[in-house]
């Protein structure tokens, strides 16, 4: 029986991490610096652990099969994501090679190769250039994990029961924009929570030689137009759609007005198309369902937690 080491346990990917791990039977050692993480299984326990500080992780890793990495601070300033996504991954890298740990594997993202048009995009081809704090330091964390001998995988858009970021800021859009941009054209690569947290672990498990490469992309291998995936959103959020669409200098200063971002408006109009064959192929696993299946999974959760407050 496999011992896996966890961390993130308790975040959006890392809570279907656990479950997924959990239901193939495997003891589970969670690392936890707040109430959040519980031992919810028989063969899972929890440790007391915070990457920000080396000594607390010290014995982590001892007797463990594998690292899932799946620990990361998002936003906020960049010394303290210094601390967590890079200081903190190489100190959790160190302790698993004391330990002897035969791998170790990270949850990274594909925001670390920055803006651009990526179609079917291979990380062989692909040059990082992160963006921002976040991104940056992250990448750092993969350095650590890659001189190791480790295994990175980057996901794009990942959707799912628990998500307070991707869906949410894509219905604040919507809200905020009175007209489409292109009909929405572009495509982008997606995956959901429960089946990427199944390739995590499946990554993890994976016997000696299964694995081809360093890095993998992690997504359903069909992109999916932006017009589908808003669509979805605004129907899920009550937004009405717009009957007319925008000139990207229109949209542009409708989101400056509104003060959102323009950023965020840059990811939807490009391709962010990326190729995730090698993962599925390494793993002898289907990828899941498409989109429109894979989000119906989570359409009611999405409803209440995008529902209005009473009073608001």
């Amino acid at each position: 029986m496999s011992t896996l080491v966890i961390t993130g346990a308790g975040g959006f990917i890392g809570g279907h991490v656990v479950r997924e791990a959990e239901r193939l039977g495997v003891t589970l050692r969670l690392t936890a610096h707040d109430a959040r993480v519980r031992a919810d299984g028989p063969r899972t326990t929890v440790v007391r652990a915070d990457l920000t500080d080396p000594g607390t992780l010290r014995g982590l890793c001892e007797g463990a099969d594998a690292v899932l990495h799946c620990a990361s601070l998002i936003g906020g300033p960049e010394e303290r994501c210094e601390a967590v996504n890079a200081r903190g991954t190489a100190a959790l890298v160190d302790e698993a090679r004391r330990a002897g740990v035969g791998r170790i594997v990270q949850l990274s993202t594909a925001a670390v190769y920055g803006r651009g048009t990526f179609r079917r995009a291979r990380p062989q081809d692909l040059r990082r250039a992160p963006g921002s704090a976040t991104s940056r330091t992250r990448a750092a964390g993969e350095d650590a994990v890659l001189a190791a001998g480790g295994t990175v995988v980057r996901p794009h858009m990942v959707y799912g029961r628990g998500d307070t970021r991707v869906v949410p800021a894509l219905a604040r859009l919507l809200r905020v924009l009175p007209g489409t941009v292109a009909g929405w054209q572009a495509q982008v690569s997606v995956i959901a929570a429960e089946d990427l947290a199944r390739a995590l672990v499946g990554v993890a498990l994976a016997p000696a030689g299964h694995l081809t490469a360093p890095v993998y992309h992690a997504c359903h291998p069909r992109p999916v137009p932006w017009h589908t995936v808003l669509r979805t959103v605004a129907a899920v959020a009550d937004v009405p759609w717009p009957e007319r669409d925008l000139t990207l200098d229109q949209a542009y200063e409708a989101l400056r007005a509104r003060g959102g971002s323009r950023h965020d408006l840059d990811l939807l109009i490009s391709d962010h198309w990326f190729d995730a064959d090698p993962l599925w192929t390494d793993l002898d696993s289907p990828p899941g369902p498409a989109f429109e299946e894979g989000f119906a999974r989570h359409e009611d959760w999405y409803r209440r937690s995008l529902a209005p407050a009473d009073g608001a």
